[in-house]
């Protein structure tokens, strides 16, 4: 059965998008088929991490959102990102939204039928047989957020450990207690390697009597590579990818 796995943020500048596209490549890999989504409509970013530009997007989410094609012919087969470290029936699509200044103008101006989502998520994961969907959301708490809440399986908070972070986090922590998500994990990113992790994993759980699937330290390395690949698939070695793959783990199990 297909799970729908949403990332969220209360601020941006979180590493939302590279956290979804490693989770989601690192879920791939074990053999799944996965779907990404970027919902962060106003202000989209994931398609960089799998080599897309505005040159190279020639359809998205607006275009379904506009009636203009289904869900799944924006869908992009994006598995050469695995770059041949998954199983045979691994499998990861994108759908981008647009990043043309006036389709994100016309959204701003004019929004969008929300419930248009939820009825797209649905006939993704049953057109292209997903195992599971990932959905990329836009920081903060809106419309599109909760309805994306509210239909999740699985929904990872992503936090920096930063006071503004764990004001607006415990927000969204108290909505999706009431929206009663089935699976809740916290994920504390661009930790300083100065922090005794032990510690601040104890506060943050304390905090929001919540898991916390994993904390990512800080990495020159991720900030080298500057969005131009997905962090885990190019250095599968690496400590951060280690915590990526326990996170994962959690997700799917």
């Amino acid at each position: 059965m297909s799970k729908i796995v949403s990332i969220h943020s209360y601020r941006g500048g979180t590493g939302k998008s590279n956290s979804t596209a490693n989770l989601a490549a690192t879920v791939a890999r074990y053999g799944y088929r996965v779907g990404i989504v970027d919902t962060d409509i106003q202000s989209p970013g994931i398609h960089v991490l799998f080599g897309f530009d505005e040159d190279t997007i020639d359809r998205s989410l607006n275009d379904y959102l506009w009636g203009r094609r289904s869900i799944s012919e924006v869908a992009y087969d994006v598995t050469y990102c695995l770059e041949g470290r998954g199983t045979p029936r691994s499998k990861v699509f994108l759908v981008p939204s647009s990043v043309k200044a006036g389709e994100i103008a016309r959204v701003l101006r004019e929004g969008y039928d929300v419930g248009l989502l939820n009825e797209g998520f649905q006939e993704l994961v049953d057109s292209l047989n997903l195992d599971y969907l990932f959905i990329d959301t836009h920081p903060g708490l809106n419309e599109e957020t909760l309805l994306s809440i509210t239909i999740s399986d699985v929904l990872v908070l992503i936090l920096r450990p930063d006071q503004q972070d764990y004001q607006g986090t415990a927000v969204t922590v108290d909505v999706a207690r009431k929206l009663e998500v089935p699976k809740l994990l916290m994920v504390v990113n661009k930790a300083p390697t100065a922090f005794d992790f032990g510690q601040l994993k104890q506060k943050v759980e304390e905090t929001y009597d919540a898991p916390v699937a994993g904390i990512l330290p800080h990495s020159d390395e991720m900030m080298v590579l500057a969005s131009s690949g997905i962090f885990s698939l190019k250095y599968p070695d690496n400590e951060l990818t280690k915590i990526v793959d326990a996170i994962a783990q959690q997700v799917m199990h």
